[in-house]
């Protein structure tokens, strides 16, 4: 048995078969992005603790098959195919998750664009899509969210509820050719503390999970990525289940903590 099996085979061990048992049994959670990388090695983790998971990105066959992998391990999950770029599709993907699950308990803000270049450089495009999936997407999920969330703090099994955004070590280090990457970054860290004063005595605990260099879809093997990486090998970098595992340290934690930010570099990282 290979190293990542034995992670594996230990991580079952503790947790149990998908679904059963454990401390997120009765509760649903939305995740966003989840077609690949840290979206998908999310939603794997919250399902062996438990949760019934709504899957939202816009690659339905991605959707599709993840879903058939949870289902097949003894999970629930259903895919909700949307452009959160819209925020009327994100705002509905929230409300499709109520409607088709009946409730939500967790939500995790995962989706998100970056594209690195000097600004004389860079294509407005660009910046429009950053902004629009992640900052305003993260605006219309959160809202939209909100009181359902605050209703399973009244009526759900743990007395409590989660809103996680996953943003970036660029939100706190701003670095050069980043600049807009990193703005949509940091507003996300200003707009999480502000909800989280707002809600926090309510029972919605907020977090933030910023990860440093992590091999997804949108790093590896990118020229801007590995400039960022300031000649750190990728085999160095955070795995997506290294933040999986940050994202359920928080939603797991009893109802009086509130873990409310973790940053994650990988070991070798100097920034």
């Amino acid at each position: 048995m290979g190293v990542k099996n034995e992670r594996e085979a230990t991580a079952g061990e503790q947790h149990g078969a998908y679904g059963v048992g454990g401390p997120l049994s009765g509760c649903v959670a939305l995740v966003t992005g989840a077609s690949s990388g840290i979206g998908a090695a999310t939603a794997s983790a919250l399902a062996r603790q438990g949760a019934t998971l709504a899957l939202a990105a816009r690659r339905t066959d991605r959707l599709e098959e993840l879903t058939g992998v949870l289902s097949g391990q003894g999970a629930t999950a259903v895919p909700l195919t949307a452009d959160l770029r819209d925020a009327g599709q994100a705002s509905g993907a929230v409300e499709e998750t109520v409607e088709r699950l009946g409730r939500l308990d967790v939500l995790v803000n995962n989706a998100g664009y970056g594209a690195r270049s000097a600004v004389e450089e860079s294509d407005p495009e660009d910046w429009d899509r950053m902004v629009d999936l992640n900052l305003k997407a993260v605006l219309a999920t959160s809202q939209a969210a909100l009181p359902h969330l605050l209703g399973a703090v009244a009526e759900g099994p743990r007395g409590v509820a989660d809103l996680v955004t996953v943003s970036s070590v660029a939100g706190r280090v701003p670095r050069k050719n980043n600049s807009v990457y990193s703005a949509t970054k940091h507003a996300v860290g200003a707009f999480s503390e502000a909800l989280r004063q707002e809600v926090t005595t309510r029972g919605v605990r907020v977090g933030l999970v910023e990860p440093g260099m992590t091999q997804t879809e949108m790093t590896m093997g990118a020229a801007s990525s590995a400039s960022a990486a300031r000649g750190m090998p990728e085999e160095a970098w955070l795995r997506a289940d290294d933040i999986a595992r940050a994202v359920l340290f928080m939603v797991t934690q009893p109802a009086h903590a509130a873990v409310n930010e973790i940053m994650v570099r990988p070991t070798a990282q100097e920034h």
